[in-house]
Protein backbone atom coordinates (compact mmCIF):
# COMPACT_ATOMS: atom_id res chain seq x y z
CA UNK A 1 0.00 0.00 0.00
CA UNK A 2 1.52 3.21 -0.65
CA UNK A 3 2.34 5.90 1.87
CA UNK A 4 1.01 9.31 0.87
CA UNK A 5 2.48 12.42 2.25
CA UNK A 6 -0.24 14.33 4.20
CA UNK A 7 1.65 17.51 4.32
CA UNK A 8 1.44 17.80 0.90
CA UNK A 9 4.61 19.00 -1.58
CA UNK A 10 7.10 20.82 -0.73
CA UNK A 11 7.33 24.15 -1.65
CA UNK A 12 11.16 25.22 -3.28
CA UNK A 13 13.55 27.72 -1.90
CA UNK A 14 12.53 31.26 -2.17
CA UNK A 15 14.71 32.82 -4.96
CA UNK A 16 16.67 36.03 -4.67
CA UNK A 17 14.14 37.91 -6.40
CA UNK A 18 11.11 36.63 -4.36
CA UNK A 19 13.55 38.09 -1.33
CA UNK A 20 14.63 40.83 -2.19
CA UNK A 21 10.45 41.88 -3.33
CA UNK A 22 9.63 41.37 -0.01
CA UNK A 23 8.88 44.25 2.30
CA UNK A 24 10.59 43.04 5.16
CA UNK A 25 13.73 41.61 4.04
CA UNK A 26 14.04 44.28 1.28
CA UNK A 27 14.54 46.94 3.43
CA UNK A 28 17.01 45.44 5.41
CA UNK A 29 18.40 44.87 2.20
CA UNK A 30 18.99 48.64 1.01
CA UNK A 31 20.27 49.32 4.43
CA UNK A 32 23.01 47.45 4.62
CA UNK A 33 24.28 48.48 0.74
CA UNK A 34 23.93 52.45 1.49
CA UNK A 35 25.83 51.64 4.67
CA UNK A 36 28.35 49.77 2.53
CA UNK A 37 28.72 52.91 0.42
CA UNK A 38 28.96 55.75 3.31
CA UNK A 39 31.87 53.45 5.08
CA UNK A 40 33.82 52.52 1.45
CA UNK A 41 33.67 56.56 1.21
CA UNK A 42 34.11 57.27 4.48
CA UNK A 43 37.60 54.98 4.17
CA UNK A 44 38.70 56.18 1.08
CA UNK A 45 38.53 59.92 1.62
CA UNK A 46 40.42 59.34 4.91
CA UNK A 47 42.96 57.08 3.34
CA UNK A 48 43.63 59.35 0.36
CA UNK A 49 43.43 62.86 2.51
CA UNK A 50 46.07 60.82 5.29
CA UNK A 51 48.17 59.97 1.86
CA UNK A 52 48.63 63.44 0.49
CA UNK A 53 49.18 65.17 3.43
CA UNK A 54 52.40 62.87 3.89
CA UNK A 55 53.31 63.02 0.34
CA UNK A 56 53.29 66.30 1.30
CA UNK A 57 55.24 66.35 4.27
CA UNK A 58 52.61 67.54 6.56
CA UNK A 59 51.34 65.87 9.82
CA UNK A 60 48.10 64.96 11.13
CA UNK A 61 46.28 64.84 14.07
CA UNK A 62 45.13 66.78 17.09
CA UNK A 63 48.45 67.07 18.91
CA UNK A 64 48.85 70.83 17.30
CA UNK A 65 46.35 71.89 20.31
CA UNK A 66 48.80 71.18 23.59
CA UNK A 67 51.07 74.66 21.25
CA UNK A 68 51.85 77.30 22.43
CA UNK A 69 50.52 80.33 20.04
CA UNK A 70 52.27 82.83 19.36
CA UNK A 71 49.62 85.56 19.64
CA UNK A 72 47.41 87.60 21.66
CA UNK A 73 43.88 88.61 20.95
CA UNK A 74 42.02 91.68 21.37
CA UNK A 75 39.21 91.07 24.19
CA UNK A 76 37.84 87.45 25.57
CA UNK A 77 35.31 87.01 28.81
CA UNK A 78 37.95 84.67 29.68
CA UNK A 79 41.65 84.69 30.82
CA UNK A 80 43.88 84.40 27.99
CA UNK A 81 47.60 85.04 27.33
CA UNK A 82 50.04 85.18 24.54
CA UNK A 83 51.93 81.98 25.63
CA UNK A 84 48.94 79.72 25.88
CA UNK A 85 48.00 76.74 23.38
CA UNK A 86 45.83 76.40 20.47
CA UNK A 87 43.68 74.81 22.58
CA UNK A 88 43.13 77.51 24.81
CA UNK A 89 42.20 79.33 21.50
CA UNK A 90 39.54 77.54 20.60
CA UNK A 91 38.10 78.09 24.52
CA UNK A 92 38.54 81.88 24.23
CA UNK A 93 36.72 81.24 20.19
CA UNK A 94 33.64 79.13 22.04
CA UNK A 95 33.11 81.71 24.38
CA UNK A 96 33.50 84.69 22.44
CA UNK A 97 30.37 83.54 20.22
CA UNK A 98 28.55 82.14 22.76
CA UNK A 99 28.34 85.38 24.72
CA UNK A 100 27.44 87.39 21.65
CA UNK A 101 24.77 84.98 20.62
CA UNK A 102 23.42 84.69 23.87
CA UNK A 103 22.50 88.14 24.67
CA UNK A 104 21.05 88.17 20.90
CA UNK A 105 18.86 85.20 21.46
CA UNK A 106 17.61 86.82 24.26
CA UNK A 107 16.66 90.09 22.64
CA UNK A 108 15.84 88.38 19.38
CA UNK A 109 13.01 86.35 21.08
CA UNK A 110 12.06 89.31 23.12
CA UNK A 111 11.81 92.22 20.52
CA UNK A 112 10.59 89.43 18.24
CA UNK A 113 7.30 88.93 20.35
CA UNK A 114 6.68 92.97 20.56
CA UNK A 115 6.69 93.23 16.54
CA UNK A 116 4.45 90.21 16.33
CA UNK A 117 2.14 91.51 18.54
CA UNK A 118 2.31 95.02 16.88
CA UNK A 119 1.75 93.81 13.46
CA UNK A 120 -1.47 92.58 14.69
CA UNK A 121 -2.51 95.79 16.13
CA UNK A 122 -6.14 97.36 15.49
CA UNK A 123 -4.33 100.78 15.94
CA UNK A 124 -3.40 101.48 11.87
CA UNK A 125 -0.44 103.53 13.02
CA UNK A 126 1.38 100.90 15.09
CA UNK A 127 0.44 98.34 12.91
CA UNK A 128 1.98 100.12 9.78
CA UNK A 129 5.79 100.70 11.35
CA UNK A 130 5.77 97.05 12.74
CA UNK A 131 5.00 96.28 8.93
CA UNK A 132 7.83 98.95 7.87
CA UNK A 133 10.20 97.93 10.26
CA UNK A 134 9.70 94.10 9.57
CA UNK A 135 10.30 94.65 5.32
CA UNK A 136 13.58 97.10 5.57
CA UNK A 137 15.15 95.07 8.07
CA UNK A 138 14.59 91.45 6.26
CA UNK A 139 15.64 92.65 2.76
CA UNK A 140 19.05 93.69 3.83
CA UNK A 141 22.20 90.91 3.96
CA UNK A 142 22.78 90.17 7.40
CA UNK A 143 26.55 91.58 6.43
CA UNK A 144 25.42 94.75 5.70
CA UNK A 145 24.01 95.31 8.53
CA UNK A 146 26.67 94.21 10.87
CA UNK A 147 29.15 96.76 8.24
CA UNK A 148 26.41 99.25 8.55
CA UNK A 149 26.75 99.39 12.45
CA UNK A 150 30.07 98.73 12.60
CA UNK A 151 30.76 101.89 10.41
CA UNK A 152 28.39 103.81 12.16
CA UNK A 153 29.81 103.16 15.69
CA UNK A 154 33.00 105.23 14.35
CA UNK A 155 31.10 108.40 14.53
CA UNK A 156 30.37 107.93 18.05
CA UNK A 157 32.60 110.86 20.42
CA UNK A 158 35.53 109.61 21.28
CA UNK A 159 37.07 108.99 25.50
CA UNK A 160 38.44 112.43 25.33
CA UNK A 161 35.56 114.35 24.35
CA UNK A 162 34.25 114.80 27.74
CA UNK A 163 31.41 117.02 26.55
CA UNK A 164 29.66 114.67 24.21
CA UNK A 165 30.47 111.74 25.85
CA UNK A 166 27.24 109.34 26.10
CA UNK A 167 26.97 108.50 29.78
CA UNK A 168 24.27 106.55 32.29
CA UNK A 169 24.45 108.07 35.60
CA UNK A 170 27.81 108.83 35.19
CA UNK A 171 29.05 105.16 35.24
CA UNK A 172 28.38 103.78 31.97
CA UNK A 173 30.03 104.95 29.29
CA UNK A 174 29.64 104.73 25.15
CA UNK A 175 32.55 105.99 22.65
CA UNK A 176 33.96 105.00 19.62
CA UNK A 177 36.17 102.96 21.60
CA UNK A 178 33.20 100.95 22.61
CA UNK A 179 31.47 100.03 26.12
CA UNK A 180 32.42 100.72 29.27
CA UNK A 181 30.21 99.50 32.57
CA UNK A 182 30.83 98.79 35.88
CA UNK A 183 32.53 95.50 36.87
CA UNK A 184 31.07 93.43 39.50
CA UNK A 185 33.94 92.33 42.58
CA UNK A 186 32.41 89.69 44.13
CA UNK A 187 33.08 89.14 48.12
CA UNK A 188 33.18 86.61 50.49
CA UNK A 189 30.17 84.93 51.13
CA UNK A 190 28.85 85.79 47.72
CA UNK A 191 28.44 82.11 46.74
CA UNK A 192 25.90 81.58 49.13
CA UNK A 193 24.09 84.55 47.51
CA UNK A 194 24.00 82.51 44.04
CA UNK A 195 23.08 79.62 45.48
CA UNK A 196 19.58 80.76 46.90
CA UNK A 197 19.12 82.57 43.62
CA UNK A 198 19.01 79.13 42.08
CA UNK A 199 16.91 77.82 45.03
CA UNK A 200 14.43 80.78 44.56
CA UNK A 201 14.62 79.90 40.86
CA UNK A 202 13.60 76.00 41.16
CA UNK A 203 11.02 77.09 43.62
CA UNK A 204 9.60 79.53 41.20
CA UNK A 205 9.19 76.67 39.20
CA UNK A 206 7.54 74.14 41.81
CA UNK A 207 5.37 76.51 42.34
CA UNK A 208 4.24 77.67 38.70
CA UNK A 209 3.59 73.61 38.28
CA UNK A 210 1.64 73.22 41.72
CA UNK A 211 -0.65 76.38 40.41
CA UNK A 212 -1.32 74.70 36.91
CA UNK A 213 -1.91 71.66 38.95
CA UNK A 214 -4.22 73.26 41.39
CA UNK A 215 -6.14 75.53 38.55
CA UNK A 216 -7.03 72.61 36.63
CA UNK A 217 -8.07 70.84 39.62
CA UNK A 218 -9.90 74.00 41.15
CA UNK A 219 -10.62 76.40 38.82
CA UNK A 220 -9.14 78.80 40.72
CA UNK A 221 -6.11 81.12 39.85
CA UNK A 222 -3.46 81.38 42.29
CA UNK A 223 -0.53 84.55 41.45
CA UNK A 224 2.04 82.06 40.08
CA UNK A 225 3.84 84.73 38.50
CA UNK A 226 4.15 87.46 41.09
CA UNK A 227 4.87 84.49 44.02
CA UNK A 228 7.73 83.23 41.75
CA UNK A 229 8.85 86.76 41.15
CA UNK A 230 9.36 87.28 44.93
CA UNK A 231 11.38 83.82 45.47
CA UNK A 232 13.41 84.48 42.65
CA UNK A 233 14.69 88.15 43.49
CA UNK A 234 13.53 87.94 47.27
CA UNK A 235 15.39 84.89 48.93
CA UNK A 236 18.73 86.00 47.09
CA UNK A 237 18.27 89.79 48.58
CA UNK A 238 17.56 88.17 52.04
CA UNK A 239 21.17 86.49 52.21
CA UNK A 240 22.42 89.52 49.91
CA UNK A 241 21.68 91.71 53.30
CA UNK A 242 21.96 89.43 55.69
CA UNK A 243 26.11 88.46 54.55
CA UNK A 244 26.36 92.06 54.73
CA UNK A 245 26.76 92.90 51.05
CA UNK A 246 29.34 90.61 50.01
CA UNK A 247 29.71 92.38 46.35
CA UNK A 248 30.94 95.44 45.11
CA UNK A 249 31.85 97.51 41.45
CA UNK A 250 34.64 98.54 40.07
CA UNK A 251 33.36 101.86 38.01
CA UNK A 252 34.97 102.66 34.69
CA UNK A 253 36.69 106.28 35.19
CA UNK A 254 38.29 108.67 32.07
CA UNK A 255 42.18 108.66 32.85
CA UNK A 256 44.10 110.20 30.20
CA UNK A 257 43.07 109.02 26.65
CA UNK A 258 41.05 106.05 27.76
CA UNK A 259 39.14 104.70 29.78
CA UNK A 260 40.17 102.65 33.19
CA UNK A 261 38.65 100.29 35.56
CA UNK A 262 35.39 98.31 34.72
CA UNK A 263 34.60 95.86 32.07
CA UNK A 264 35.12 96.95 28.48
CA UNK A 265 32.72 95.84 25.68
CA UNK A 266 34.54 96.13 21.99
CA UNK A 267 32.71 98.22 19.49
CA UNK A 268 32.38 95.41 17.02
CA UNK A 269 30.70 92.92 20.00
CA UNK A 270 28.27 96.17 19.97
CA UNK A 271 27.77 96.41 16.50
CA UNK A 272 27.51 92.77 15.60
CA UNK A 273 24.95 91.90 18.49
CA UNK A 274 22.80 95.48 17.47
CA UNK A 275 22.54 93.65 13.81
CA UNK A 276 22.37 90.08 14.72
CA UNK A 277 19.28 91.43 16.94
CA UNK A 278 17.61 93.85 14.32
CA UNK A 279 18.15 91.04 11.73
CA UNK A 280 16.32 87.97 13.67
CA UNK A 281 13.83 90.05 15.38
CA UNK A 282 11.78 90.37 12.05
CA UNK A 283 11.62 86.85 11.25
CA UNK A 284 10.71 86.22 14.95
CA UNK A 285 8.03 88.47 15.15
CA UNK A 286 6.57 87.25 11.43
CA UNK A 287 6.79 83.10 13.36
CA UNK A 288 4.75 84.95 16.38
CA UNK A 289 2.55 86.82 14.01
CA UNK A 290 1.38 83.49 12.44
CA UNK A 291 1.68 81.57 15.32
CA UNK A 292 -1.34 84.47 16.67
CA UNK A 293 -3.15 84.39 13.51
CA UNK A 294 -3.52 80.43 13.54
CA UNK A 295 -5.56 80.53 16.91
CA UNK A 296 -9.69 80.56 16.02
CA UNK A 297 -11.34 83.85 16.68
CA UNK A 298 -13.42 81.51 18.62
CA UNK A 299 -10.76 80.96 21.45
CA UNK A 300 -10.91 84.74 21.64
CA UNK A 301 -14.71 85.66 21.68
CA UNK A 302 -15.00 82.66 24.29
CA UNK A 303 -12.47 84.46 26.45
CA UNK A 304 -14.02 87.75 26.29
CA UNK A 305 -17.68 86.08 27.08
CA UNK A 306 -15.96 84.83 30.36
CA UNK A 307 -15.14 88.50 30.98
CA UNK A 308 -11.31 88.20 30.74
CA UNK A 309 -9.68 91.62 29.78
CA UNK A 310 -7.72 91.50 25.84
CA UNK A 311 -4.16 91.73 27.83
CA UNK A 312 -5.20 88.66 30.07
CA UNK A 313 -6.87 86.85 27.10
CA UNK A 314 -3.46 87.46 24.98
CA UNK A 315 -1.09 86.18 27.59
CA UNK A 316 -3.42 83.35 29.13
CA UNK A 317 -5.49 82.23 26.32
CA UNK A 318 -3.70 83.14 22.27
CA UNK A 319 0.03 83.01 23.35
CA UNK A 320 0.01 79.49 24.91
CA UNK A 321 -1.99 78.03 22.62
CA UNK A 322 0.37 80.01 19.63
CA UNK A 323 3.36 78.95 20.88
CA UNK A 324 2.81 75.50 18.94
CA UNK A 325 3.20 77.06 15.46
CA UNK A 326 6.15 79.61 17.13
CA UNK A 327 8.40 77.06 18.49
CA UNK A 328 9.15 75.18 15.36
CA UNK A 329 10.31 78.57 13.12
CA UNK A 330 11.79 79.85 16.57
CA UNK A 331 13.79 76.81 16.91
CA UNK A 332 15.50 77.57 13.45
CA UNK A 333 15.68 81.42 14.16
CA UNK A 334 17.47 80.61 17.28
CA UNK A 335 20.42 78.15 15.22
CA UNK A 336 20.78 80.69 12.42
CA UNK A 337 21.41 83.47 15.38
CA UNK A 338 24.42 81.44 16.59
CA UNK A 339 25.43 80.37 12.83
CA UNK A 340 25.01 83.78 11.27
CA UNK A 341 27.53 85.28 14.36
CA UNK A 342 30.52 83.63 12.39
CA UNK A 343 29.65 86.89 10.29
CA UNK A 344 31.53 89.00 12.94
CA UNK A 345 34.82 88.26 10.93
CA UNK A 346 34.21 91.04 9.03
CA UNK A 347 34.84 93.25 12.00
CA UNK A 348 37.45 91.93 13.86
CA UNK A 349 35.16 90.65 16.39
CA UNK A 350 37.49 87.65 17.49
CA UNK A 351 34.95 85.17 17.21
CA UNK A 352 35.88 81.28 16.64
CA UNK A 353 35.92 81.64 13.18
CA UNK A 354 38.45 84.70 13.42
CA UNK A 355 40.52 83.43 16.23
CA UNK A 356 40.88 79.76 15.32
CA UNK A 357 39.50 79.03 11.66
CA UNK A 358 41.75 82.16 10.24
CA UNK A 359 44.32 82.99 12.77
CA UNK A 360 45.55 79.48 14.62
CA UNK A 361 45.01 77.94 10.79
CA UNK A 362 47.33 79.95 9.35
CA UNK A 363 49.92 79.56 12.13
CA UNK A 364 49.90 76.13 12.78
CA UNK A 365 48.33 74.42 9.02
CA UNK A 366 46.15 71.70 10.05
CA UNK A 367 43.38 72.75 8.07
CA UNK A 368 41.39 69.94 8.24
CA UNK A 369 41.01 69.42 12.05
CA UNK A 370 40.28 73.03 13.01
CA UNK A 371 37.60 72.99 10.24
CA UNK A 372 36.09 69.90 11.73
CA UNK A 373 36.37 71.31 15.35
CA UNK A 374 34.38 74.18 14.05
CA UNK A 375 32.06 72.40 12.88
CA UNK A 376 31.84 70.16 15.50
CA UNK A 377 31.15 73.28 17.93
CA UNK A 378 28.76 74.66 15.56
CA UNK A 379 26.54 71.21 15.02
CA UNK A 380 26.30 70.57 18.65
CA UNK A 381 25.34 73.95 19.38
CA UNK A 382 22.58 73.85 17.20
CA UNK A 383 21.33 70.07 18.17
CA UNK A 384 21.13 71.21 21.60
CA UNK A 385 19.06 74.39 20.99
CA UNK A 386 16.97 71.90 18.73
CA UNK A 387 16.43 69.48 20.99
CA UNK A 388 15.93 71.50 24.06
CA UNK A 389 13.10 73.52 22.08
CA UNK A 390 11.28 70.51 20.47
CA UNK A 391 11.28 69.27 24.38
CA UNK A 392 9.56 72.49 24.83
CA UNK A 393 7.27 71.59 22.08
CA UNK A 394 6.30 68.28 22.65
CA UNK A 395 5.18 69.30 26.29
CA UNK A 396 3.12 72.24 25.25
CA UNK A 397 1.49 70.17 22.17
CA UNK A 398 -2.11 69.15 22.54
CA UNK A 399 -2.54 65.78 24.06
CA UNK A 400 -4.78 63.29 22.80
CA UNK A 401 -7.32 61.43 25.12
Amino acid sequence: MAVVDKAGPRKDARSFSEILNDERYRSVFYQVIVALAVIWTANYLITNTAENLQARGMSAGFGFLGSTAGFSIAWSIIDYEAGDTYFDVYLVGIANTLIVSFFAIIATTFFGFIVGVMRLSKNFLVSKLASAFVEVMRNVPLLLHILFWFTLSAALPSPRDKENQIALFDSVFLNNRGLYVPAPVPGEGFNIVVIMALIGIAAAYGVSVWAKKRQLDTGQKFPAFWTGVGLIIGLPLVAFVALGSPLSFDYPSLQGFNFQGGADVPRAFCALLFALVLYHTVFMAEAVRAGILSVSHGQTEASYSLGLKPSWTLRLVVIPQAMRAVVPPMISNWMNVVKNSSLAIAIGYPDLVAVFMQTSLNQSGHAIEIVAMVMLFYMTVSLTISAALNYYNKIVQIKER
